[in-house]
């Protein structure tokens, strides 16, 4: 596990380097270790190699070159040789595994900055290796994992002897004089992330929610899972070198070697087991509201097909039915359905106004819309449907205002308008914590600019998860 930051190597720094010495000497000894274990391959997860949302980038080819030109100092050039033979391995075990990833979608071959800061300290000690660059992805953290086990079933396949360099640095909101500038949650990032890492303790990469880490501004977090997942089953000594944030950025460096199976270290196992334990509770807790999302949502992907509400019930194809309450048959309202598939949103479309005779029949329309008709999500797929989470947001009136003073992220959702153009944010959403911030992805979703004051509608909504 190390950091990336190109002011650390000597041409870019020119002196400044030497405020994170400590970080430096980690380095070197990092470097040295990897030097004496003389891998035939080096593995290197990026978060600034080619990253895709649903799809992990693994470069293509016989090798790569790049150089720090961008950073000031050209001189320090780097040409690697691609391990061929492991890139097809894992790429035939994430086939099989049915994890996203392969080498088709590359934009750029040349090596990025979080790839040449690391072989920068390990060409001082060693380059008799072949490198092996994969990025991150805006994928799960179980897909990350996963990956990781798809490497660590390559590497034995193909009996090579591999270092994986987990590349990324922590927070980047450590100061306020810091590039980046200060959140609370990147001091807590970084005193989190250190005691999981340096313990080994890997299992609790998955307790960093998806919101915290946005606010740490983090860019590591996915690699290290990966890493994780390389590790799945194998007991590990491990050993905290540093962690350093003068910069007003994070840089921490550990490693770990592998000492034998540990079956007690499936990490992605017992959390997939505390997953189907909350989803299970989660199902006995849905209301009529959610049960027929749910039920919709599940028919439409494995059918083409949608009940239809008669006689105050949801009529289903295999003879089974939902008895649907007077509110849902008699009333008119908008509706939202959002999906939500490991933490993660996997879809939401919905109506500000009713479009449909009844809300029963709006929440059916609106299922079929956001498992199959999100523009920024793949359908649905089958496999998908036991992990879902569902929330049912029916809207009560919009009313229009005339400042933000009068809007609360926790109670009010947000229409902003401007001519023909709209954008709607529902309330009390995890990760908005202003009106601003309100305002402005409403905005982008409306594709308005802020800056032309668009007009102001606000409106409540009953949520049913």
């Amino acid at each position: 596990m190390v950091p990336h930051p190109p002011l650390i190597v000597a041409e870019v720094g020119k002196g400044a380097e030497r405020q994170v010495q400590t970080t430096i000497d980690s380095y070197r000894r990092v470097a040295q270790e990897i030097a004496a274990l003389k891998p035939q391959t080096i593995i290197v997860t990026s978060p600034h190699s080619i990253m895709y949302s649903d799809y992990f980038h693994i470069s293509p080819g016989s090798g790569a070159e790049g150089s720090f030109a961008r950073f000031g100092a050209g001189q320090v050039s780097f040409r690697e040789e691609y391990d061929e033979e492991l890139v097809r391995a894992i790429c035939g075990e994430t086939q099989s595994a049915g994890v996203r990833a392969g080498t088709d979608g590359e934009k750029d071959a040349s090596l990025d900055h979080g790839t040449m800061v690391p072989l920068y300290f390990v060409r001082q000690f060693y380059t008799d290796y072949k490198l092996v660059r994969m990025g991150l992805s805006g994928q799960s953290y179980k897909e990350h994992y996963r990956l990781g086990q798809c490497i660590q079933r390559a590497v034995a396949k193909t009996g090579r002897n591999v270092v994986l360099v987990a590349s990324g640095d922590l927070s980047h909101k450590l100061a306020e004089d810091g590039p980046y500038g200060f959140a609370q949650e990147g001091l807590e990032y970084d005193r989190r992330i250190m005691d999981v890492m340096g313990k080994a303790e890997f299992g609790r990469l998955f307790d960093f929610s998806e919101g915290f880490c946005d606010k740490a501004a983090e860019c590591g977090h996915r690699s290290f899972i990966i890493m994780a997942g390389a590790l799945d089953g194998t007991a590990v000594r491990a050993e905290c070198l540093s962690h350093e944030g003068t910069t007003g950025v994070g840089y921490g460096i550990c490693f770990y070697k592998p000492a034998g199976r540990d079956e007690g270290r499936c990490f992605l196992a017992g959390y997939e087991s505390e997953e189907r334990d909350k989803l299970e509770s989660i199902r006995g807790g849905e209301d009529i509201y959610v049960q027929l999302a749910r039920r919709t949502v599940e028919l439409y992907t494995r059918e083409a097909s949608v009940p239809r509400v008669d006689s105050g019930k949801a009529l289903f194809p295999d003879g089974t039915e939902l008895a649907l309450p007077e509110e849902m048959l008699s009333r008119r309202a908008g509706t939202f359905v959002s999906l939500h598939l490991d933490g993660q949103l996997r879809g939401c479309i919905g109506t500000i106004g009713a479009t449909e005779p009844c809300v029963a029949a709006e929440i059916i329309h609106n299922a079929v819309s956001a498992c199959s008709r999100d523009p920024r999500f793949n359908r649905v797929r089958e496999g998908e449907l036991s992990s879902m989470i569902y929330s049912v947001d029916v809207l009560g009136p919009v009313e229009s205002i005339s400042s933000r003073e009068q809007l609360d992220v926790k109670r009010y959702g947000v229409i902003c308008s401007k001519d023909s153009r709209r954008g709607l944010l529902l309330p009390n959403l995890d990760g908005v914590d202003d009106v601003d911030q309100q305002i402005e992805i409403a905005c982008r979703k409306g594709g308005i600019s802020p800056s032309e004051k668009p007009e102001l509608s606000r409106f409540e909504v009953v949520r049913h998860h």
